[in-house]
């Protein structure tokens, strides 16, 4: 009898220790499998993050004014009170170039104006839109002088009698560039050019545009 419970004691404890031997190396496993994963993880975070601030890193859209037509251009007086009556109409083909890997987009538009020595004379709206990957756009901008901006301006006078008019159009276009959804940055691009109207030929006779970007 003796013998036969020494021998169940002794089965138990070979049980026992059985069972806490693999409760510690189930534990262990669970240890290892979570430090492969936290690793993992972090070597995951670590290229996502060397890849936005390197290969995706935002970059500036570039915005180039291609070319500033007269659309049309009419001046003259209206009686009876013999105010000037100036009908004149500027087109902007305006091209964008997105040199990031990932889509810009301007989800509000942009806006343009047409000013007159310092005064706005004209506005126009650009429509939202968007650009892909190392793409471009071709925006055609439509400025025309509103009807009595220019009334009573005696410079305008003056310069319809030598022939040339001078104006200034600013573009704007902000938007914003979104790297994996981890780095969103905004950038708007403005855009300046001082146009010069030929009133005799009906032309533009000159333009200069200058440009910047802001991220």
């Amino acid at each position: 009898m003796e013998s036969s419970s020494e021998y169940k004691q002794q089965q138990q404890q070979q049980h026992h220790h059985h069972h806490h031997h693999q409760q510690h190396c189930s534990r262990r496993r669970l240890r290892i499998c979570v430090l492969v994963t936290a690793a993992v993880l972090i070597s995951l975070f670590l290229l996502i993050l060397i890849l936005a601030l390197t290969v995706f890193r935002p970059r500036h859209a570039v915005t180039t004014v291609e070319s500033v037509r007269l659309a049309g251009l009419n001046a003259g007086f209206s009686l009876p009170n013999l105010s000037l009556d100036l009908n004149l109409t500027l087109l902007l083909s305006v091209a964008v170039y997105n040199p990031n890997r990932v889509s810009f987009r301007y989800a509000d538009g942009g806006s343009a104006d047409l000013r007159y020595r310092d005064r706005l004379v004209g506005e126009a709206v650009i429509p939202p839109g968007g650009i892909g990957s190392r793409g471009s756009a071709h925006l055609d901008v439509t400025l025309t002088v509103l009807a009595g901006r220019l009334i009573g301006d005696s410079e305008v006078y003056a310069d319809l009698a030598r022939g040339s008019v001078a104006l200034v159009t600013y573009t704007t276009l902000p938007g914003r560039v979104s790297v994996l959804g981890i780095i969103r940055k905004h950038l708007v691009s403005y855009t300046t050019c001082d146009v010069t109207v030929d009133v005799r030929n009906r032309t533009v006779s000159s333009s200069d545009c200058r440009y910047k970007t802001k991220l």
